[in-house]
């Protein structure tokens, strides 16, 4: 049985690998790239001995870290596009590899034989579905670790981890991506029993449930935290905190936002000249703090994972009506 269905997807496997290694050959000489170029700006000294509050006082050295992150995105900035590739990869797991898994079998009517050779369809299924879900874990893990080291220091030189994009091709739940699309794959095999209705299905089916839970969702894993200063304190948002920044303004003395996606100062001690919040006003920032990023990673991962052992039970229930 092994055999048979490695023999049916090393295809399958074959041109995915080539395609990971097209992938790395882009990927490692830019990767190299960036890394020489981010030590050699000492942005990672720089951003270390800023620490990780999220307030700081507005110095020369902090100017300085700022002015060389900028440096870094001006040359590499551009390179961020490429990750909307990653992005993508998992659906196409999904697309290719778990959509035909069944319902190429019944559009072909090749899934009659096997059932009648004395495998149960349960035993073909947990055969089938087992040694792809290897194969696309194995592939996944490699994938999300060369992703994570390649995008490290765009990361560095930007906002940090939390944001989107950043957080989506980071730590572990590029592999969670990868296992909910091969099972939306393969349920949607079962039901719509054609290799090209299913893969539609696998393809929208994702999409929406990646932009829901990243929109709707991720923003709301925990409570996030507000932060009020004063311009004329000499603080500033600290860039090398790590914070995710949902939302900022100028709130006037009364509490009221007045000036909406805007920051004022810092000032001298005299005050901000001219101020259009009136006297009193304070800098407010709503955001999730940068430590919290492994424990949403761990928060998102459980839920794909819970959402990855659903599809896989009501696919098994499905194949048991299939004729």
């Amino acid at each position: 049985m092994i055999w048979l269905i490695w023999r049916q997807h090393r295809k399958q496997a074959l041109f995915t690998l080539a395609a990971l290694v097209a992938l790395a050959a882009i990927m490692v000489p830019t990767g190299l790239a960036m890394h020489t170029k981010y030590d050699g700006l000492g942005l990672g000294a720089c951003r270390a001995a800023l620490g990780s509050a999220s307030l700081i006082t507005q110095t020369e050295a902090g100017s300085r870290c700022e002015s060389l992150g900028h440096q870094f995105q001006q040359e590499y900035g551009g390179m961020v596009f490429i990750a909307v590739l990653f992005v993508v990869l998992p659906v196409l797991v999904g697309v290719f590899f778990g959509a035909p898994l069944v319902a190429r079998e019944v559009e072909q009517g090749t899934h009659r034989l096997v059932w009648t050779q004395g495998v149960t369809r349960l035993q073909w299924a947990l055969a089938k579905f087992g040694l792809v879900g290897a194969m696309t874990t194995v592939l996944a893990i490699g994938y999300a670790l060369g992703v994570s080291w390649w995008f490290e220091p765009l990361v560095g030189a930007s906002t940090g981890r939390l944001t989107y994009l950043s957080f989506d091709v980071q730590g572990i739940v590029p592999v969670a991506y990868t296992l909910f699309a091969l099972a939306l794959g393969v349920f949607a095999g079962t039901y719509w029993r054609k290799v090209l209705p299913a893969m539609g299905i696998a393809l929208v089916g994702f999409a929406a449930v990646r932009v829901a839970i990243e929109v709707l969702a991720r923003p709301r894993y925990l409570p996030a935290q507000s932060l009020t200063f004063t311009p004329t304190g000499g603080q500033t948002p600290n860039p090398a905190s790590g914070n995710w920044v949902m939302d900022l303004g100028v709130r006037n003395a009364a509490g009221e936002l007045v000036l909406p996606d805007a920051q004022i100062g810092p000032c001298p001690p005299a005050g901000c000249g001219d101020n259009p919040a009136g006297p009193g006003a304070v800098n407010w920032l709503q955001y999730q703090p940068g430590d919290r990023f492994w424990l949403f990673q761990g928060i998102e991962t459980g839920i794909f994972v819970l959402l990855t052992a659903a599809l896989v039970f009501f696919a098994l229930r499905r194949l048991r009506t299939i004729a």
